[in-house]
């Protein structure tokens, strides 16, 4: 090592997005010396944060790195910046339905119980979403859990084409919904209402994301220091095995050994395991926090569908259109003898012509256009269940391997054909659909499974490793199951609570 530095900080934590930003969030102002370290920058504010060639031909802000797929080397979705994922995510903030953290039967298979319930994690959510700047309107969605406050923000209105919509998808009997939304819009708000909102990063800062609500909030405590451009390589034990002393670290091309006295794994599901499997030693030779042989395993990132509903002589003039969504089969179809769950079904934001070249290349540029000018895009979303087969893991070069074992497809297929009725019920004749991929990894969960035994699990009910005292991992990794909502509000939640015992009762 060409420097080493000791006790550097009271707790270091890995990553700054969603899980480690709520984190570092409760510790600010605390006596603790938090210092958070980031591999990337940054995001710049600049024209090409808005420039949808840059953005979705030339790949400007994607990682580098390739990963595999089984032997097939892909660049996954990745963005390595301050506020990790939350920087392109589409601002939907939803809280997880109270029998998602129950045991439910599907059709193809069990999402299990997690080791907490939703009233456990209902306070939370409710800070959660005062950070995040949420806005929605309660009582509409027929799932919704029991809240203790309503949303602080009213919804976002609908455009006239959504609101035609809505009216549509009423007159057909269904709920439809205001899409709770993380984004400063209304009087004296940043929000310009723009089309480049799902998938762009924000150039005006008006998407709630984890660098604007959490990191930047918290490095105005003197106690919270940001570190960007570290890549961690390795944790590292005492002899015994059981606490983690240093991290190991790649700083601006010089490498570092950093020691605390706690630590916060939140580099993302499939990072984190892979770090963690990285870092096996002598006492610990399948990696760390893995006793129980989980770390890796159980991977999910939902079973969803892009649906782009097209009228030939209507077009859509929409900026902002998440705004919108359906769960009247979120749990199945009962009125059609389908009593599994079935999914969510949101908007997407606005599909323009350079978003088709790859999933449409084959189609003329011009007809391109004329389909995102006149679509209506949407988004079927459906449970991804846990194998223990469907795995993260590291090849002996050191790059990530990533075995995705596709499951709950039959209920993802139904949805899909379901969504198709209910959007053409609404008055577009023709229905695109095209499934993500291996590459799309925006929802990955489960790798690093939280639980109440530790032959089955790699963490206890507030993330902390069973195998090492002074381990914590707080990012969707800990997820049993993946539920069909999106996971960022769960993951701030449940931060937000590990954070408080870090800070009550730990340090």
């Amino acid at each position: 090592m060409s420097s080493v530095q000791r006790e550097l900080s009271d707790v270091v934590i890995i990553g700054s997005g969603v899980g480690g930003g709520s984190v570092a969030w409760q510790l600010a102002g605390s006596g603790a010396q938090v210092l958070v370290l980031e591999r990337g920058p940054f995001l710049p504010r600049e024209a090409q944060n808005w420039d949808l060639e840059e953005i979705f031909v030339r790949q400007r802000y994607k990682t580098q790195e390739l990963w595999y797929a089984d032997g097939r080397a892909f660049r996954p979705g990745m963005f390595y910046f301050v506020g990790g994922l939350s920087k392109f995510y589409g601002t939907a903030m939803f809280r997880f339905r109270e029998r998602d953290f129950e045991c439910v039967q599907h059709e193809e298979g069990e999402s299990p119980a997690w080791p907490i319930r939703y009233a456990q994690l209902e306070p939370w959510y409710t800070l959660a979403e005062r950070l995040f700047g949420v806005r929605g309107q309660a009582g509409i969605d027929p799932t919704e859990p029991a809240r203790s406050a309503g949303f602080e923000h009213p919804p976002i209105p609908h455009e006239p084409v959504l609101q035609a919509i809505h009216e549509r998808l009423q007159a057909q009997g269904l709920a439809p919904f205001a899409m709770p939304s993380a984004i400063d819009f209304g009087a004296g708000g940043r929000c310009l209402r723009c089309s480049n909102c799902d998938a762009l990063p924000c150039k005006v800062d008006a998407k709630g994301d984890a660098e604007m609500r959490l990191i930047r909030p918290a490095l105005e405590h003197a106690n919270v220091e940001l570190r960007t451009g570290v890549r961690v390589e390795r944790l590292l034990t005492d002899d015994s095995g059981r606490r983690i002393t240093a991290v190991d670290v790649l700083h601006d091309g010089v490498r570092k050994r950093i020691c605390g006295k706690l630590f916060v794994l939140s580099a993302g599901a499939i990072n984190s395991a892979a770090l963690l499997l990285r870092s096996a030693n002598g006492a610990h030779p399948r990696g760390l926090a893995n006793s129980s042989d989980v770390v890796g395993r159980h991977y999910m990132t939902h079973n969803t569908t892009a649906l782009m509903a097209v009228h030939p002589l209507r077009r859509n003039r929409t900026h902002f259109p998440k705004t919108l969504a359906v769960h009247d089969f979120y749990f199945g179809d009962p009125t059609h003898g389908y009593d599994y769950p079935l999914g969510s079904l949101q908007l997407l934001g606005k599909i323009r012509e350079p978003m088709l070249r790859g999933p449409l290349g084959h189609l003329p540029k011009m007809l391109r256009s004329l389909l995102a000018q006149h679509s209506v895009d949407w988004y079927a979303q459906s449970e991804d269940l846990p194998d223990p087969d469907s795995r993260v893991s590291v090849r002996a070069d050191g790059a990530i391997n990533l075995h995705w074992k596709r499951s709950n497809l039959r209920a993802h297929q139904r949805w899909v054909a379901k969504c198709r009725e209910i959007l053409r019920a609404t008055g577009y004749p023709l229905v695109l659909a095209k499934g993500f991929g291996t590459e799309v990894v925006s929802h990955q969960c489960g790798t690093v499974r939280f639980g109440a035994d530790a032959k089955t699990s790699a963490l206890d009910a507030l993330c902390r490793a069973w195998d090492h005292e002074n381990l914590y991992v707080v990012d969707a990794g800990f997820f049993p199951s993946s539920a069909a909502v999106n996971p960022a509000l769960t993951v701030a939640a449940q931060a937000l609570r590990v954070g408080q015992h870090i800070r009550e009762q730990v340090l």
